[in-house]
């Protein structure tokens, strides 16, 4: 089981995305799979929804405006494991293994060797080689190599870019752009036995990065999920089972500092990588610990500040750690509590727009669905 600290400071033993992928390929006789999570025997087809930033905290408050979250079963509350991002957890989706191991350590990580150059996780650098940057085979791979039909259905614009080729290769991709359109490709992709489809809608992080968590645009993005997740419902094969999942939450942030700006913390700092809730922070060799003990002490409890080796020994990315991962990982780590979010002084205006956030460790970002249709 993956450990996380929640607010009260106390580590909680959780299942996370590694278990759901885990079970359901267990449940469909792909060999060296464990059914940590007991879902038990599946009919061979079966369907995983994955909704990006529909944590467990967004249903408890808003599900029940939603008819179809009345008619699902609530199996199980999953964490997210750190940071709680959509190119970690993806990752940990799609390789059934912990992000020490895979290596998608965050949204942006310095390349080892590079001329001090971030590379963004979902968008990518055509000089990096998905397959060398993430190298375990992912469970699509191992699946479709004993015999399931594996089918990944979401937008068109994702279909073999790095992002996908790194986590989540090795399924048929079917391009498909809207809700309608995708319901009907993923029941299509059901017909065969076994058969296992991953489907993908981004509409609701989107909307909760631009306007928040219970804005208008985001009830209205919940909207689309909902229905979605009913017309898979109504479409695909009898016997399929329907998963719903996300990876991760989001909170709404109130509060702001600008590394940099009225502060002295990028003194010895190289390049700042991650995002608001969970920064990567590069240092000059011999100031990491100098920086560490000047970061912790600028920001006490307002964020939780990590040397790298701390990082390493407290398990944040899993107990297993490779090499990739403690060269690709910051120097410091910077977790942000409650609402506060660490802004990139050279990207004010992208950062400081957005009200969600996630990132981070508290519950309402790490805490995530685990729904039966």
């Amino acid at each position: 089981m993956y450990s996380y600290q929640v607010n009260s400071g106390k580590i909680t033993e959780q299942f996370g995305l590694s278990h759901l992928t885990n079970s359901i390929f267990s449940a469909l006789k792909v060999s060296n799979t464990t059914d940590s999570l007991m879902i038990g025997q599946s009919q061979m087809r079966e369907c995983l929804i994955l909704i990006d930033g529909l944590g467990q905290d967004a249903i408890d408050k808003f599900g029940d405006q939603f008819e179809i979250f009345s008619q699902v079963d609530k199996f199980k509350t999953l964490a997210a494991n750190f940071p709680s991002t959509t190119a970690t957890s993806l990752s940990t989706l799609g390789t059934g293994v912990l992000p020490g191991v895979h290596g998608m350590l965050g949204y942006t990580v310095r390349v080892p060797r590079s001329d001090n150059r971030l590379l963004n996780a979902l968008k990518w650098d055509e000089r990096v080689d998905p397959v060398m940057w993430q190298k375990v085979p992912t469970m699509f791979e191992r699946a479709s190599a004993e015999g399931v039909a594996v089918t990944h259905v979401a937008a068109k614009r994702y279909e073999g870019s790095g992002f996908t080729q790194a986590a989540l290769r090795g399924a048929k991709y079917v391009g498909a752009n809207g809700i309608d359109e995708m319901a009907t490709a993923v029941a299509q992709a059901l017909k065969p036995q076994p058969s296992f489809v991953y489907t993908y809608l981004n509409t609701l992080d989107a909307a909760g990065h631009s306007d928040g968590v219970g804005s208008d645009k985001w009830l209205t993005a919940l909207q689309q999920v909902s229905e979605f997740i009913t017309k898979v419902k109504q479409v695909v094969p009898q016997g399929t089972r329907v998963w719903i999942t996300s990876d991760h939450g989001m909170v709404n942030s109130t509060e702001q500092i600008i590394l940099g700006q009225d502060n002295d913390l990028l003194k010895n700092v190289t390049l700042i990588g991650g995002e608001p809730r969970a920064r990567h922070i590069y240092i000059k060799a011999g100031a990491e610990a100098e920086t560490v003990a000047q970061w912790q002490e600028f920001f006490k409890d307002r964020a939780r500040i990590l040397s790298k080796q701390a990082v390493i020994e407290s398990g944040l990315f899993g107990s297993n750690v490779s090499e990739d991962s403690v060269e690709r990982m910051g120097d410091l780590i910077a977790i942000a509590q409650k609402d506060l979010i660490l802004i990139d002084p050279t990207r004010v205006r992208e950062e400081s727009s957005m009200v969600g956030h996630h990132g981070g460790t508290t519950d309402i970002e790490v805490l995530i669905p685990l729904l039966l249709a």
